[in-house]
């Protein structure tokens, strides 16, 4: 007999079925809503996330850095351009193992020590889908081995650049500067959107005082992609906007003829428009070619430039810091004239030796036995320094530092440059703060002939002849001329503020104290008689020989050769022309130079006989070397 449990039960059967079918249509309709929820999350919240992902994995954004602007001088000759070369780029996250793949590219391009160096350095400061500069300015040897293995690198491409060039090569070195790659510092504070895909910035010179007008504004390109990350087309395309192109008031044919004339011997030169203080030449010897530094520098040629004792990265016409010598004298007299303290007319007896009233110690001049009774203009004719003893000593250092002062001595000028030295102008108060000791006479004495601690850069002294071939008013020193944007015209920036009044109060002082520069090179006893043989224009100047150590008698050298004074000599001259309505006015230190007059004034010579060739006047050059 069957047991009652063992009979089927219709209709517990089917209500157990209706549960299960029950719970899985609920369990259907919560993955159909969790599944539904998700869809909704993907495509509508995270919408524009996931079409950013997809875009980036079809479409590269490419930089596009502005074209640097171009440089010219003031008629027009190229001074720094852009040529086309080729990089190698690397884009870190496509390189599964970066180490691996350095090695194996490293033998299809050569890769030295240095660029490996700048890769890991500035791998640092990108992101990981940002391309990075490996190697630049590659061969057409090496563009052809690297297409031929391109596929074994991926991540890895030959991109197209322009790399900044400077035709004229190390004659505007110390004016121009030169780019170098964006180091870390840098990259810190500038504008990531101004230099997106751009890899180099203004080092020195103009190149870094002007970055603002020269490096321009980037564009880009959306470029879709396959999946080898290989380009099919270009989807848009924003150009960039090229930098501005500057003029500059440097003379290339000037900067050149005076260059030559250093031949190869360590100085600076400088010449300015005295009437607007437009910098025509501004010349530092020895030099450097400043393309070597364009696409990063190697150890070797960096350590040779700062090996070479005539130290060719300085530049000696911005910072060369040099006594000024006798170069002082025509602004001390014109002190003495304008502060009431000399006449034209007023004499002192020159014997050879001037002494300070109640001391022992004597005061040489240059020739022995002295000149005699000399006036003002004879005393700057013949370079008298028992003239300018005494007047440095009525004038009391005080004074003299004050009046020295308004030329711009002491301090920098304004020019255009970055790093401009200041020199020194002594005073009693500056020796306090720099060695804490009193001032004495004697280095006032010797302060009115531009010795002591008196020191000043080349373009000091220019810029303070200018204000003295000016009547007394002083134009900052400027070297951009105009600008350029696009193929429109130049135009010229908003001149600086007016001028300060002039110096010269009495029309006749500034007459004297030209007068006496006249004789200096056209005067029978003048220290460069005979420079202005030839010359179209007469030539008002001005000697320097500033000694490079302190004598430790007070015997005269007689029985040196030049080439001994050379060694102990710094060679100086000064000059403007034309002397009644002064239009250049040029400044010469030599580093090794006998006298002013037989070293540094030929060189100031060959200037000038170039800025009049320009201007159409006969080409009558110096014939013979002036007496020094």
């Amino acid at each position: 007999m069957l047991r009652r449990s063992a009979l089927k039960d219709p209709r517990r059967e089917h209500a157990g079925f209706r549960a299960r079918a029950w719970t899985g249509y609920a369990l259907i309709l919560l993955a159909l809503a969790g599944l539904l929820t998700r869809f909704v999350w993907l495509q509508v919240v995270q919408h524009e996330e996931f079409v950013t992902r997809a875009n980036a994995n079809r479409i590269r954004l490419v930089y596009l850095p502005p074209p640097r602007g171009l440089i010219y001088d003031r008629n027009g000759v190229l001074l720094a351009d852009n040529v086309p070369a080729y990089r190698l780029e690397v884009v870190p996250e496509r390189v599964p193992h970066m180490q691996a793949m350095l090695q194996q590219l490293a033998q299809v391009v050569p890769l030295s020590a240095e660029d490996l160096r700048r890769f890991r350095d500035e791998l640092a400061q990108h992101r990981p889908f940002q391309s990075v500069p490996l190697r630049l300015k590659l061969s057409d040897d090496e563009i052809a081995r690297f297409a031929v293995n391109q596929w074994r690198f991926p991540g890895v491409a030959v991109v197209p650049y322009l790399m900044r060039n400077y035709p004229q090569g190390k004659l505007f070195a110390h004016v121009l500067g030169y780019v170098g790659r964006i180091d870390e510092s840098e990259q810190a504070r500038l504008d990531p959107e101004l230099y997106a895909g751009t890899l180099q910035i203004g080092k020195s010179g103009i190149e870094r005082q002007y970055e603002n007008l020269l490096h321009g504004k980037p564009g880009y390109e959306l470029v879709e992609v396959n999946v080898d990350q290989r380009p099919l087309r270009v989807l848009e395309r924003v150009p960039p906007t090229p930098g501005r192109n500057l003029y500059l008031s440097i003379d290339a044919r000037l900067q050149k003829a005076g260059e030559a004339a250093f031949a190869g011997r360590p100085g600076a030169a400088v010449a300015i428009d005295p009437r607007n203080g437009q910098v025509l030449a501004l010349i530092s010897v020895p030099s450097y070619d400043p393309n070597l530094f364009v696409s990063g520098i190697s150890d070797a040629d960096y350590r040779a430039l700062l090996d070479d004792p005539d130290k060719p990265l300085l530049n000696r016409a911005l910072r060369g810091l040099y006594p000024p010598g006798s170069t002082v004298k025509p602004f001390l007299a014109l002190g003495g004239l304008e502060l009431g303290l000399r006449t034209p007319q007023d004499t002192v007896d020159s014997t050879g030796e001037f002494y300070i009233p109640g001391q022992k110690r004597g005061y040489r001049d240059d020739q022995r036995g002295g000149v005699g009774r000399v006036a003002m203009v004879q005393a700057i004719e013949q370079s008298v320094n028992t003239y300018f003893y005494r007047l440095a000593l009525d004038m009391g250092i005080n004074r003299l530092a004050a009046w020295m002062g308004k030329f711009g001595f002491g301090r920098p000028t304004g020019i255009d440059l970055p790093a401009e030295a200041s020199g020194v102008l002594p005073s009693p108060a500056w020796k306090r703060a720099t060695f804490h000791e009193p001032w004495y006479l004697g280095e006032t004495v010797i302060a009115g002939i531009g010795q002591g601690y008196w020191v000043v850069t080349p373009l000091q002294l220019a810029h303070a002849l200018a204000t003295l071939a000016d009547h007394g008013v002083a134009h900052a020193p400027r070297l951009l001329l105009a600008e350029q944007s696009g193929m429109g015209a130049p135009r010229v920036p908003t001149p600086p503020a007016a001028a300060a009044p002039s110096l010269v109060t009495r029309a006749p002082d500034w007459d004297t104290v030209v007068q006496g520069m006249l004789g200096v090179v056209n005067g029978e006893k003048g220290t460069e008689r005979g420079l202005g043989q030839g010359f179209p224009y007469p030539i008002a100047g001005k000697t320097g020989t500033a000694e490079r150590y302190s004598r430790t008698t007070s015997a005269y050298d007689t029985h040196l050769t030049n080439e001994q004074l050379a060694e102990r000599h710094r060679a100086l001259f000064e000059c403007f022309t034309p002397a009644e309505d002064p239009r250049i006015a040029v400044v010469v230190v030599l580093e090794h130079g006998a006298w002013g007059g037989s070293a540094a004034a030929p060189i100031a010579r060959k200037i000038l006989d170039a800025w009049a060739r320009e201007r159409g006047l006969p080409d009558t050059p110096l014939t013979e070397a002036p007496p020094g």
